[in-house]
């Protein structure tokens, strides 16, 4: 078992920030290769681009299934199997001819992925909870997006250098790193539970979960800015490309100003995280999230801005995604220590159907133009708005808060 004061060791909290950022670094560092990836197979843009939605939909296959596994046999063997799994599949991405087989491996890397998303937020419960959880969540958040940050730009370099294979075999290899790094820096956190038969447990599991409207309040704020901020993604190379006529190599550096505003989001959020509460935090992204989104529906009417003033927008919108979601995962968290690994995959899952939603629809209604290329983003931004306004509805009484009950040895 892990004790409380494993928290403190670097390197388990860096193995858990590149776990939780393994979807991120997937994506970004892959999207420079779609283009040549698009001429190479002999298929369309908006095919290519289905490699991202793909990606999410396998993830949000994949969650349920790891916790439940987790909570009932420890996080340890779901880890190795779903990194194994993705290491595997990015293989099989990295060498086949055919645009199907690949969007079948990226299918299967998401499947593989879902045990990172999902377990690497479930350790933090089992050894933490409120403030402690959430500088935990905010400090995982600042180390899994140095490396998106820069992924963009290496992706472009692979591609430029070996062509649009290159980043697949890096995504690859970084798989078999971090089964590497799981075996060196993790250790085991929950103490299975099978006295249930396993569709019994995962029921109950279910109903503890939407018994919580506090759980329920923090999974809607979690689950929908992630369809607005993938299908900007999804299209951004077709964005930056095509319409604004910037270089691939240009796009890399681009792309990385939106991680950027993530890691800066995430040290803001780690400063307030000691001097507000975990509802005023929400309150905050929340409002910058609603001036981003008015802005972009407006470009959207008009169908015509300066990529400064669009791209600004964007990276706010992410900016507020590293205040948002820790503290809303911390909120949904809290009331369920005992089924964290279910918990957390609930939200994943339904967060990665709506991340890949916004990003199949995205890379579907793409047409060339401005107006559907952030249109998705800012409609699901002001829906965010209006469910934190309904807060008061959807959360009558008090927060439910159980900071003792943490994995024990």
């Amino acid at each position: 078992m892990t004790p409380p004061a494993t928290v403190q060791r670097r390197r388990f909290v860096i193995t858990l920030g590149l776990l939780t950022g393994m979807a991120a670094l997937t994506i970004d560092l892959s999207l420079p290769a779609v283009p040549a990836m698009v001429e190479a197979l002999s298929t369309n843009l908006s095919r290519g681009q289905q490699i991202v939605g793909v990606f999410m939909a396998g993830m949000a296959f994949g969650q349920i299934p790891a916790g439940l596994i987790s909570d009932r046999v420890g996080r340890l063997p779901v880890l190795y199997v779903g990194m194994s799994l993705f290491a595997l599949a990015a293989t099989v991405a990295a060498v086949v001819n055919d645009i199907e087989l690949l969007l079948a491996a990226r299918f299967m890397q998401g499947f593989g992925a879902a045990s990172a998303i999902v377990l690497s937020r479930a350790i933090v419960r089992d050894i933490a909870s409120g403030k402690e959880a959430a500088r935990l969540m905010s400090l995982m958040t600042m180390i899994f997006t140095a490396a998106p940050v820069i992924a963009p730009s290496i992706g472009a370099l692979l591609v430029a250098q070996w062509g649009w294979r290159a980043p697949f075999v890096a995504i690859a290899v970084f798989g078999y790193l971090i089964l590497l790094g799981i075996r060196s820096n993790i250790t085991e956190t929950h103490s299975p539970s099978v006295g249930q038969h396993p569709v019994r447990q995962l029921i109950s599991s279910f109903a503890e979960f939407f018994s919580h409207p506090q759980s329920i309040f923090g999974l809607l704020i979690i689950i929908l800015p992630p369809a607005g901020f993938m299908s900007v993604i999804a299209i951004s190379a077709a964005l930056v490309v095509e319409i604004y006529d910037y270089s691939i190599t240009t796009y890399g550096l681009i792309f990385a100003g939106a991680g950027l505003s993530i890691l800066l989001g995430s040290v803001v959020n780690r400063f307030l995280v000691a001097r507000l509460d975990g509802m005023q935090l929400i309150g905050l992204g929340v409002l910058l999230m609603g001036i981003c989104a008015g802005q972009l529906l407006v470009i959207a009417w008009m169908n015509h801005a300066p990529f400064a003033w669009l791209w600004s927008c964007v990276c706010t919108f992410m900016f507020t995604i590293a205040i948002l979601l820790p503290n809303a995962m911390v909120l949904a968290l809290d009331p369920l220590p005992k089924i964290a690994g279910v918990a957390s995959s609930i939200i994943g899952t339904l967060q990665n159907i709506m991340g890949a939603s916004g990003a199949l629809l995205g890379a579907v209604i793409y047409d060339g133009s401005i107006r559907n290329s952030v249109l998705i983003m800012g409609s699901v931004g002001m829906l965010t708005v209006c469910i934190f306004l309904l807060r008061s509805v959807i959360v009558p009484g008090p927060l439910v808060h159980h900071p003792d009950e943490l994995a024990r040895d």
